[in-house]
This record gives structure tokens, C-alpha cells and sequence, in this order.
């Protein structure tokens, strides 16, 4: 069945403390996850109260976090996100270590990405969960 990709970019939520994680989170994933899920558009962020915003305002349709960031990382901060927000987007953990993937179940992530990211494994990971979301209002 072929499927049709919305006009309509989707907002992925990217949380690091650090400029060159959200970079690179950016760049391994690409603009076009996969053809069928169509456009992303990026929303950087570099605190806690950006992403806790972002998500409780419903702006976001995937969010991204680095379970590194500090103070806080992205794997409280998941866990912490599906336990407040009702309608929580889905929640993407970028751990360091393969071995850290149990905590990003403790978390409650939808999926995990291990540094050093794949491009095509980071893209395809992001596109998965895309695939899962209801399709976005034409504007």
C-alpha cells in the first residue's frame, strides 16, 4: 500500500545541553527521516523548561532527548514526561553506552539511539516512530 506524506512537517523536539549533540542528533536523522513519513522540522532546546513547554503545549510530535544532559538527564527527564503530560508525544532517549538501552526502558523511551550515531539507523529509528502517529492536520 503506498502512502502519502503529509505537507505538513512534523516537529521533532531535540533536547542536549549541548549544541553539537542537538547538531548531531540533527544531522545523523536529516530533514526526510524516510520518504513516506515526509518533512521534519526541528525544535532545538537547551533546558528543561523548553522541553517541559514544548511538550505540555502540544507542540511537539516526537521528542529527542540526550540521556547525557546535564543537570538533567533525558532519561529522568522521559520518565518524568510520560508521568505528567497526558497526551506525552513520543519520547526518542540518545544513550552513550549500548548497555544503558535497560534504562531507557525504565524510562519509558519508544526508542532508543546508541552513540555513535548511524545515520541510517538514526533515521530510520525516528521514521518508525513517525510512522506510529495519527497524521497531522492540514493547515
Amino acid at each position: 500500500m503506498l502512502r502519502v506524506t503529509s505537507p505538513t512537517p512534523r516537529t521533532v523536539l531535540v533536547f542536549s545541553h549541548r549544541p553539537e549533540v542537538r547538531e548531531g542528533l540533527v544531522s545523523a536523522i536529516g530533514r526526510r527521516p524516510a520518504p513516506d513519513v515526509g518533512r521534519v522540522r526541528y525544535l532545538e532546546v537547551g533546558g528543561i523548561a523548553e522541553v517541559l513547554a514544548a511538550c505540555d503545549a502540544g507542540e511537539v510530535d516526537l521528542a529527542i532527548l540526550d540521556g547525557e544532559a546535564q543537570p538533567t538527564g533525558g532519561l529522568g527527564l522521559c520518565r518524568q514526561l510520560k508521568d505528567e503530560i497526558t497526551d506525552c508525544p513520543p519520547i526518542v532517549v540518545a544513550v552513550r553506552r549500548a548497555d544503558d538501552r535497560w534504562l531507557a526502558t525504565w524510562s519509558r523511551a519508544d526508542a532508543v539511539l546508541v552513540h555513535p550515531l548511524d545515520p541510517l539507523t538514526a533515521a530510520e529509528t525516528v521514521a518508525d516512530v513517525l510512522r506510529g502517529l495519527p497524521a497531522p492536520a492540514v493547515q
